[in-house]
């Protein structure tokens, strides 16, 4: 670190906990079929101290009360059909992020924070695309950098046109680093702005206004103040008509009456949670670290009941959410707080039987609203999964459930190790490890490259798919290795210290190394625009932010304001 960098794995441990009566940055307000979420920065709201959050810019925490904005308008809200997003302060959008709070972080700490908004981000997209909630920029004044990145997150931009306000990404020109929320991919491959005029726009530090941006693709409409509320109300009205969701006192899809009449949110209600020094716990969900390997174990819980019949009624309780919710808290937890922890370890325990009849039911009922948000959560987590820079080690042995979507984190494992048979010395009689396809592993939870993680797998490999045959099948250790679906099967007397020597091996290694390795392997096939935004922020905004043209004593971030132009080294690299 540089002098004067906050060490977040030292200096505090990061809450994503919060709910809207707890938010000190954004006001939700609801409106029949819209929502307007408002953001008014509380300058002196920083999660960290050293900073004030000047002219709406943002730091983690009000990136984190956006995240929980985002899942409760999913989940407790299936009356809302479109999403305004705007400025809560005078001709004021939002100036992106916090550069006294990125010149002050440290190397990972920024990593991280880019990460976190970036899933954030692409979880606006996702609300659009398969919750019918369309989300709407409504841009009532400057949006610069991350700001004007938070309004390409949305659907439609409407702009006030003022004679002044701008939209702009100026982090090439001001501060030597890059738009780092997946700001120039969206661009070209949301927008399909014209890549001579995104060079233009992104080295043009004052951006463009009104005619020009709307020209030019970077906005959807342009308004006068005196027509920007209605020309905004419209846009809004159009797309709640337009929307697939439910619609209040519909049951399962539009058009279809309910028997139990209006739909009714479920709450998210605070999670159930232990934190202790060294591990985490929660109903559905266990995580031990252990410091001394640098090595935490997660077990994920099956349940212990048969599936309700009225999935609405269990609520926060229903289990796929209960343990989604539970993974999603303990990926951010460890990710952020426990950054010297580089191998995780997954295992489950439960009945094979109960967690197939729960998957059976996510297929069945995937045309309810909140099966439907439930299912499109779980997907998220597991490509939040997929993007943490931690090695990923799934451990199959008896008592395990392995089973469609549990079946997904084996898969999204950098490897897989399986006991052939049992432990002689422990459980002689104990049912052997299987695993279960289900056709929820075929399609249900693609990964940022658009596929499965079964696809993924065999990227390349034609017919290479020979597990999707046997979809329901209880599979040994010989058919999971024969269909390719782990990387060692081991019997008793060699699986404790294969295992246990991989995991030193692998804790051995360089950290960056790996890092680089893992995000390189996980995404063969197709590329998307997520997984370019993702992989551009691995490759070129982790490498920007150490060099010191940017992060240096002399570099743009840190002379940022001060008066002093920043000294670059012009050799390029």
């Amino acid at each position: 670190m540089t002098g004067g960098e906050v060490d977040i794995a030292t200096d505090i441990d990061i809450d994503f906990d919060t709910a809207p009566d707890q938010y000190r940055h954004w006001t939700l307000q609801i409106d029949g079929a819209v929502a307007t979420l408002r953001l008014a920065v509380a300058e002196d709201g920083g999660l960290l101290p050293g900073y004030a959050l000047k002219l709406n810019s943002y730091d983690l925490g009000v990136d984190i009360e956006l995240y929980d904005a985002v899942q409760r308008l999913r989940f407790e809200h299936p009356e809302v059909r479109a999403v305004v997003m705007t400025g809560g302060l005078e001709r004021m959008f939002c100036a992106g992020a916090n550069i006294r709070m990125l010149a002050q972080s440290s190397h990972a700490w920024k990593v991280n924070f880019c990460k976190f908004t970036n899933e954030t981000r692409c979880g606006i997209e996702d609300a659009t695309a398969h919750s019918g909630q369309t989300w709407i920029a409504a841009v009532n004044g400057p949006a610069a950098g991350g700001g004007y990145e938070l309004a390409l997150a949305c659907e439609h931009i409407v702009l006030v046109d003022d004679g002044s306000t701008t939209v702009s990404l100026p982090e090439v020109a001001l501060l030597g680093v890059l738009p780092g929320t997946g700001g120039l991919t969206r661009l070209t491959d949301k927008r399909h702005v014209r890549r001579d005029r995104a060079d233009v726009f992104a080295t043009k530090t004052e951006g463009f206004r009104g005619a020009t941006a709307l020209e030019w693709g970077l906005v959807d409409a342009v308004a006068p103040p005196a027509r920007f509320s209605a020309e905004v109300a419209r846009v809004a009205d159009d797309a709640a008509r337009r929307s697939r969701r439910a619609r209040v006192g519909m049951g399962v899809g539009v058009g279809v009456a309910s028997a139990v009449g209006p739909e009714k949110g479920v709450m998210l209600t605070p999670l159930a949670r232990v934190v202790d020094e060294d591990s985490l716990t929660y109903p559905y969900l266990a995580v031990e670290i252990d410091r001394s390997a640098r090595r935490a174990d997660f077990t994920l819980l099956g349940p212990s009941d048969a599936p309700p019949a009225d999935v609405h009624a269990q609520g926060p309780d229903y289990w796929p959410l209960a343990l989604t919710r539970a993974l999603d808290d303990a990926i951010l937890r460890l990710r952020t707080n426990e950054p010297e922890i580089g191998t995780w370890v997954v295992r489950t325990r439960g009945s094979i039987d109960a967690v197939a009849a729960y998957d059976a039911q996510l297929t069945t009922l995937a045309d309810d609203w909140f099966v439907n948000e439930v299912r499109h959560y779980y997907k998220r987590t597991l490509k939040r999964l997929d993007m943490t820079s931690r090695s990923l080690v799934a451990v199959i042995d008896p008592g395990s459930c392995f089973v469609g979507l549990l079946l997904e984190t084996a898969l999204a494992a950098d490897r897989q190790y399986m006991l052939d048979g049992v432990y002689e010395d422990v459980d002689p009689d104990a049912a052997p490890a299987a695993l279960v396809v289900t056709a929820s592993n075929l399609a249900a939870w693609p990964m940022a490259n658009g596929l499965s993680r079964l696809a993924t797998r065999f990227s390349g490999h034609e017919g290479g798919l020979e597990a999707a045959a046997h979809v329901g099948e209880r599979l040994n250790a010989d058919a999971a290795v024969e269909f390719g679906l782990v990387t060692y099967a081991l019997d008793d007397l060699d699986f404790e210290d294969e295992l246990r020597l991989a995991l030193q091996e692998r804790a051995a290694l360089s950290p960056d190394a790996l890092t680089g390795m893992e995000a390189n392997l996980r995404f063969p096939g197709p590329e998307t625009m997520e997984t370019k935004i993702f992989g551009r922020l691995t490759a070129w905004q982790n490498w920007v932010f150490v060099r010191p043209n940017a992060s240096g004593a002399d570099g743009a971030l840190s002379r940022y304001g001060s008066g002093v132009v920043a000294e670059f080294d012009h050799r390029r690299v």
